[in-house]
């Protein structure tokens, strides 16, 4: 079936490689190889890729810049399909909603640090908190990544997926409605029955508010202050996907200081740590394995659980 799906992507001339390297192509440097890793250009060839997959009946995973990811050891006997060249935006300036929002959309592969330049350059306000956010537009909005007390929702305000009926698939496009959003969830992270049964993301679109040009400055200034919070937090000391565990705000404590209160920081299995630095934080120290990783991970929900009686739901996404 691997060959199918690669004769059916070299007539669509869909770029894709065989047996590619995994750990490089995500922020925690981990992982083996994928049969085929299927590099779509544009949400045509991204919707051409799931029809392929789906027909040839192959396991796949969607990623973009795979920085909440683990991807696994040893061989994937599927594919991986990498949005990371589906990456335009998209800004009229003179469209205007009803109370004075302006939009800006972007594809699903485009960087979340290019999509807050965009917005800097364009004096736009709004997506500041998430200056610094690796990853790409399609995983934050999947993720409902929250930054500094903001979320994605806050600013979204429509957004486009693929989605199938039987085995024709179309995209369609979902005005924002905040019922089916919540802290770190989205409607595109609901159980489905099967994989055609999946959503999957391909462009989001975004309010943000003017500003002045006078404004430039400060945009700019708060956007250098947020980047800045994250060095000094350690996020980019070591290979990582940041926060591991969601925190649950009614419990009263981040699930950070939970892991810490039960003296886990600098806990190694094999080439993974929790950071010395941030009891939220696994690194990898330079040999790590998604089994040591993961290994880890169920430390911390084990011990977090006997002392507190409270269950770390993992934001990590093991592939």
């Amino acid at each position: 079936m691997f060959d199918f799906l690669a004769s059916m992507l070299k007539v669509a001339k869909i770029p894709y490689t065989e047996n590619a390297a995994l750990a490089p192509k995500s922020t925690f440097k981990v992982g083996g190889k994928a049969r085929l890793y299927i590099t779509p250009q544009n949400p045509e060839e991204l919707e051409s890729t799931i029809a392929a997959v789906h027909s040839a009946e192959i396991p796949f995973f969607l990623t973009g810049g795979a920085s909440n990811v683990v991807y696994p050891d040893g061989i994937y006997e599927g594919a991986i399909i990498s949005t990371q060249s589906v990456k335009e935006i998209f800004y009229d300036p003179d469209e205007i909603t009803p109370d004075g929002a302006v939009l800006v959309s972007c594809q699903c592969g485009t960087p979340m640090a290019a999509f807050v330049d965009f917005c800097t350059r364009k004096n736009l306000t709004g997506a500041e908190q998430f200056a610094g956010l690796p990853g790409t537009v399609g995983g934050a909005v999947y993720m409902n990544a929250r930054c500094f007390d903001r979320s994605v929702s806050d600013i979204l305000y429509s957004t486009k997926h693929i989605e199938f009926e039987g085995d024709k698939a179309r995209q369609v496009e979902v005005p924002f409605n905040s019922e089916d959003w919540d802290y770190k969830k989205s409607p595109f992270q609901a159980p489905v029955a099967s994989v055609k049964s999946q959503l999957y993301i391909t462009q989001a679109t975004f309010r943000l508010s003017p500003a002045s040009p006078a404004d430039h400055d400060r945009i700019a200034a708060d956007c250098k202050k947020y980047i800045a919070e994250r060095v000094d937090k350690g996020h980019f000391k070591y290979p990582s996907a940041g926060s591991v565990f969601k925190n649950n705000h009614a419990f009263g404590a981040p699930s950070g200081k939970l892991i810490d209160d039960c003296g886990l920081k600098g806990l190694t299995i094999g080439g993974a740590q929790i950071a010395p630095f941030h009891g939220n934080f696994i690194i990898n120290t330079g040999n790590a394995t998604a089994a040591d990783i993961k290994a880890l991970v169920q430390v911390a929900q084990k011990a977090v659980h006997d002392k507190f009686g409270f269950n770390l739901e993992p934001e990590i996404i093991f592939v």
